[in-house]
C-alpha cells in the first residue's frame, strides 16, 4: 500500500518573553544527537516513574463535551474567507497538560473552557490514548514529553511532573536550555511525527523554563480507495461568478448527514474507526453562516447517527496549510486569567523569579486528501512567559458534491468526536 501519514503534533512551550534569545538554526557540521545524550537527568528525576491511573469506563459518556470544545474552538479561531483547519485534540492535550500547573481562578477558567475538571480530563485523555485502535491500514498515536531547564532560577513542581507522567506518559528531560536542546526538541517532534513536522522551535529565549510537547500521529487509507475512473476534473465554485478547475474524487457512500442549513456525508477509513466528514452549506448559506450555526451537542448527535442511505459524493483533491494565534480566541472563550501576566496562577507548575502566564498559543496545521487516503499535521505551541510587566429517513439516492466552499472533519467514530475540523474555501490555494 502507499503509505498515508496524517500527523497532528502539538507542542506546549513554556517560554520567557525577555531579551537574550538563543538561536536554533541548522548546524550542518554538528552530528545528530539523540535527546537522551543532551537532556541530562538529575536527582530531581530519579523517582518520577509513571503510575497506572484507573481511567474511565465509558469514553462515550463525555465525548459530547469534547465535540462542544471542538466546535467552540473552531468558531473562535475563524478568519473569514480563507481555508482553515484546527486540531481540537491537539489543542486540548496541550491545554490539559498546562492546566495541571494552574491554580485557583486560573484553573477554574481553564476547566470551564475545556469542559471538564482537570482531574476528570486527565482520566478521560489517559483512557482515550490507552485505547486508541490501530491496524496496518490505520492508526492514531499520541506521544508526550516535558523538557525543563537545569537553571537554578526555576524549580519544577514534582507533583506536576508526576501527574503528567501518570496520565500522559510524558518522557521527562532536564537539560541546559541551549541550541543543542532546542535541536533535540525539534528532533523529538520530527521523530514522533514521521518527519511531517521537522521543526517546532526556532529559538529558546534566555528565560525559558519548560516545554511540554504533544505529538499526535494519524495514518489511514480509505476503506474504499478511489479508482482511476473515479478521478475527474470539474469546476469548484469559489463564488457566484468565479470558478476554478480541480480534480474531484467521485464515489458513493452510505452515511448521509443533514442539518437545517447543510447536507453532508461520512466516508470511512479502513476498519471503520475513523471517518472523513463533510458538510456542504445549502444554496444561499455561506460557510461563515454554517460555522456560526454549529452547535456542539447537535453536531455530536449528527456524527453519531448518520442516515443509512446511498449518497453520491464528490470530494476535491486538496492540500492546504493554516496557522492561527489562539490567545484572543481562548480569552473570548472564557479563560482570560491564563493570559494575564499579573494575575495568572501557574504555581502548581513550578516557581520562578517572576509570575508565569500564557503569552501566546500558536497553532499550525496541514492536510492532504488524495485517492488513497488522508495525511494531516498540526502543531500547537502554548508559550509561557515570565511577567516583565509587559434526520429523517430517505428512500432516494442523495447527492452531495463538494463543488463549493464547505466544512470538513476527521472524526473518531468510537466517540463521534472530530480531531480535525476545517473549512475548504479554495482547493487550489
Amino acid at each position: 500500500m502507499k503509505k498515508i501519514a496524517c500527523i497532528a503534533c502539538s507542542a506546549l512551550l513554556l517560554l520567557s518573553m525577555t531579551l537574550g534569545l538563543a538561536g536554533c538554526g541548522a548546524h550542518p557540521t554538528q552530528p545528530e544527537q539523540h535527546p537522551s545524550k543532551i537532556a541530562q537527568t538529575g536527582d530531581l528525576m530519579k523517582d518520577i516513574t509513571a503510575r497506572t491511573p484507573e481511567g474511565v469506563d465509558d469514553l462515550t459518556a463525555d465525548s459530547a463535551v469534547l465535540t462542544d470544545f471542538a466546535v467552540r474552538l473552531f468558531q473562535a479561531g475563524q478568519r473569514g474567507g480563507e481555508n482553515s483547519l484546527v486540531s481540537p485534540l491537539s489543542v486540548l492535550c496541550a491545554l490539559a497538560m498546562t492546566a495541571n500547573g494552574a491554580q485557583g481562578e486560573t484553573r477554574a477558567q481553564m476547566e470551564e473552557v475545556l469542559g471538564m475538571k482537570v482531574e476528570e480530563l486527565n482520566e478521560y485523555l489517559y483512557t482515550y490514548m490507552r485505547d486508541l485502535p490501530s491496524d496496518e491500514k490505520y492508526k492514531l498515536d499520541l506521544a508526550n514529553s516535558i523538557w525543563f531547564t537545569d537553571n537554578e532560577s526555576f524549580t519544577v513542581n514534582r507533583d506536576f511532573l508526576q501527574t503528567n507522567a501518570d496520565y500522559y506518559g510524558a518522557d521527562l528531560y532536564k537539560a541546559p536550555f541551549n541550541d543543542a536542546t532546542c535541536k533535540a526538541i525539534n528532533d523529538w517532534v520530527k521523530n514522533k511525527t514521521d518527519g511531517m513536522i521537522p521543526q517546532i522551535l526556532d529559538r529558546i529565549p534566555a528565560d525559558a523554563v519548560m516545554y511540554l510537547v504533544n505529538a499526535l500521529a494519524f495514518e489511514a487509507e480509505w476503506a474504499e480507495p478511489y479508482l482511476e475512473h473515479q478521478v475527474r476534473e470539474g469546476d469548484f465554485r469559489l463564488s457566484l461568478d468565479e470558478a476554478e478547475t480541480v480534480e474531484f474524487l467521485y464515489g458513493r457512500e452510505h452515511a448521509y448527514l443533514e442539518t437545517d442549513n447543510a447536507t453532508g456525508f461520512l466516508k470511512y477509513y479502513m476498519g471503520g474507526q475513523y471517518a472523513f466528514a463533510a458538510l456542504l452549506p445549502n444554496e444561499g448559506v455561506t460557510v461563515a453562516e454554517l460555522v456560526n450555526s454549529l452547535d456542539g451537542a447537535q453536531l455530536h448527535e449528527l456524527l453519531n447517527h448518520p442516515v443509512s442511505v446511498p449518497v453520491d459524493t464528490a470530494i476535491p483533491k486538496f492540500e492546504t496549510k493554516y496557522d492561527v494565534e489562539l490567545s484572543e480566541a481562548l480569552t473570548d472563550m472564557g479563560m482570560p486569567l491564563a493570559f494575564d501576566g499579573d494575575r495568572a496562577d501557574f504555581t502548581a507548575l513550578g516557581t520562578a523569579d517572576e509570575n508565569i502566564y500564557i503569552s501566546r498559543v500558536l497553532h499550525k496545521t496541514f492536510i492532504s486528501v488524495t485517492e488513497q487516503g488522508t495525511k494531516a499535521g498540526a502543531a500547537t505551541v502554548v508559550e509561557m512567559a515570565k511577567n516583565t510587566s509587559i434526520g429523517p429517513g430517505f428512500d432516494e439516492v442523495k447527492q452531495v458534491y463538494l463543488d463549493r466552499p464547505f466544512v470538513y472533519m476527521l472524526v473518531d467514530m468510537r466517540t463521534g468526536t472530530p480531531f480535525f475540523i476545517g473549512t475548504m474555501m479554495d482547493p487550489a490555494a
